[in-house]
């Protein structure tokens, strides 16, 4: 199939247009480059012999998406773009109201008119809120810790509503958790501009030298270790499952959480992190952050099940491997 990939120079996109690559698809990418580099593109050739169509482009602009669509006529599409950082969501909704519904508005209403009949859509784990772990498909949705968490909710009904009048469309919702690591190569990985919103970037550029030390926000909540527990799984497992999802969609709405099944805390990862690469990374406790629940991972079975898709690496390669990339990768190229 040949498919559009928004967001598709991003972390989770590159990842997934290489998995894709390699299991003989064709790829387009839409980015806008707001969060990622063009150069992506070329490491991605690298790493699968096969070159990605890209546009640099912004997936919310109709006029420029209508061209592409009419232009390529793609098979599916798996939307990424998107702003994503929850904090940053409490400070700035309205950038996130805007840009997050948009561009699924744009897309889906492209994929009507031009007959495109799959869409993927990139969820979180943020649409739970603060229900009971492990978190279910058939939980109700309560985003309302955050803006972000509630533009992914809003896109999943919107989606869910286009597909219930349009019979012949096939809408995968994949609410994934905590991605960590990187490619093994070691030429593509989580390379955030600025100061990371997530972990471990912000785990590695400690190690590097380029921070200080890893701020950890809050170690009263109620887990064991008083620090936020989260379902870190492997970007390569969670690019797999998009690939999955794509290959078994059939019409109507399907929803999968794409995670390990276990929790794993802030102060385990970093004592992960250190045993996995022989390193030491210093810490302080700070406030805690606003938007962030105490506990958060998934119940796999149903993608298990339904996709035959579930992780298979643990957190002594991500952390291995987010090392590699970070120890290879330099900011200005």
């Amino acid at each position: 199939m040949l498919i559009l990939v928004t967001g598709g120079t991003g972390y989770i996109g590159s990842h997934t247009c290489v998995e894709l690559l390699n299991s003989k698809h064709d790829v387009i990418i839409v980015d806008n480059l707001v969060n990622s580099k063009a150069e992506t593109v070329d490491r991605i050739e690298a790493i699968t012999g096969k070159r990605p169509l890209f546009y640099q482009a912004d997936a919310a602009d109709d006029n420029v998406m209508d061209l592409i669509f009419a232009t390529h006529k793609p098979d599916g599409v798996i939307h990424f773009a998107g702003l994503k950082a929850v904090g940053e969501s409490v400070e700035a909704p309205l950038a996130y109201y805007r840009n997050n519904l948009l561009s699924t508005i744009v897309l889906i209403d492209n994929c009507i008119r031009h007959g495109v009949r799959h869409f993927v859509f990139s969820s979180s784990a943020t649409v739970y809120g603060d229900n009971q772990v492990p978190f279910l498909e058939t939980m109700e949705l309560r985003p309302r810790t955050n803006p972000y968490g509630e533009t992914k909710a809003m896109c999943e009904r919107i989606l869910t509503d286009v597909a219930r009048v349009n019979p012949g469309l096939s809408v995968t919702l994949l609410r994934y958790f905590n991605p960590v690591g990187a490619h093994e190569s070691g030429l593509i990985g989580e390379a955030p501009q600025g100061i990371p919103n997530n972990l471990m970037p912000y785990i590695t550029q400690v190690a590097k030298g380029i921070l200080k030390e890893l701020r950890i926000f809050g170690d009263d909540y109620p887990t064991p270790d008083g620090t936020g527990v989260r379902d870190y799984i492997h970007v390569v497992d969670l690019a797999e499952g998009h690939v999955a999802a794509l290959e078994k969609a059939v019409p109507g709405v399907h929803i999968y959480n794409l995670g390990t099944g276990r929790g794993t805390s802030v102060l385990e990862l970093v004592r992960a992190f250190e045993e996995a690469n022989g390193l030491k990374i210093p810490c302080r406790i700070a406030e805690r952050r606003p938007g962030d629940i105490a506990e958060c991972y998934a119940d796999v079975t149903k993608a298990r099940e339904e996709l035959g898709w579930e992780a298979k690496r643990g957190v002594f390669e991500m952390c291995r491997d987010a090392w590699r990339f970070e120890q290879s990768y330099e900011a200005g190229e």
